[in-house]
């Protein structure tokens, strides 16, 4: 068993993907608000930290103050020797940790795109294939920190999967999102659909919903490999 520490940035994230895989594994998990709270202490029990999505940016400190402490938190978590998953914004944070660069990219990248593995090889991706399609929802994108291997790749981005050393890995494309999820943000984010060459309508997002099932498959595959690891 596993106990795993969930930090969640916004209201309506769906966290159904992590909470069903828990159940079934019987590993205990807890989602936290970083904004509301960060505590030292949790590291002591800690097994694996994932650092989910947000709409906010790395580098807004000014504007999200609590970032501060997120990151202090997610470093010691990464110096102590944790599993640590991060994801859109979550692996994001650890680039930047790790010393590398989180700017502007030149391309956005919303609904569903192709992503390539590398050569490179981790044993959390196990039995993950050699390309595949998942969701995406990003503006931002990072260098490959020193130290690190690139797992995985896409056309509007280069690093969409990395790793440093066997206990952390950063994934830029979100298997864990919901159809509900993807609605909420539909609505709440209506004015990112503009016209752009990786940016899909909502409706072209809508018809690949099927896709979820699937991508809920390889989260749920990855998770199971960083557990047999525990």
């Amino acid at each position: 068993m596993m106990n795993i520490i969930a930090f969640k940035h916004f209201a309506f994230d769906d966290d159904y993907a992590f909470r069903s895989w828990a159940s079934l594994g019987g590993h205990r998990l807890d989602i936290k608000d970083p904004a509301l709270e960060i505590d030292a202490k949790w590291l002591d029990d800690m097994d694996l930290l994932v650092i989910c999505g947000g709409p906010m940016s790395v580098y807004e400190e000014e504007k999200y103050p609590w970032l501060t402490a997120e990151k202090q938190f997610v470093r010691q978590a990464i110096q102590l020797g944790k599993k640590v998953l991060g994801i859109c914004f979550g692996a994001q944070m650890i680039a930047e940790l790790l010393g590398s660069r989180v700017y502007r990219n030149t391309h956005k990248e919303i609904g569903w795109h192709s992503i390539n593995r590398t050569k490179e090889q981790h044993p959390w991706l196990c039995g993950m294939p050699e390309q595949f399609i998942s969701f995406q929802w990003h503006g931002d994108t990072f260098d490959l920190p020193q130290d690190t291997r690139l797992l995985a790749s896409s056309e509007a981005c280069k690093v969409q999967a990395f790793a440093y050393g066997e206990h952390v890995m950063g994934l830029q494309f979100h298997l864990e999102t919901t159809a509900a999820c993807m609605e909420s943000m539909f609505a709440h984010w209506s004015s990112e659909f503009i016209q752009a060459p990786y940016i899909q309508t909502a409706e072209q997002i809508r018809s690949q919903f099927a896709r979820t099932e699937q991508s809920l498959t390889l989260l749920h595959g990855i998770l199971d490999q960083i557990s047999l690891k525990c």
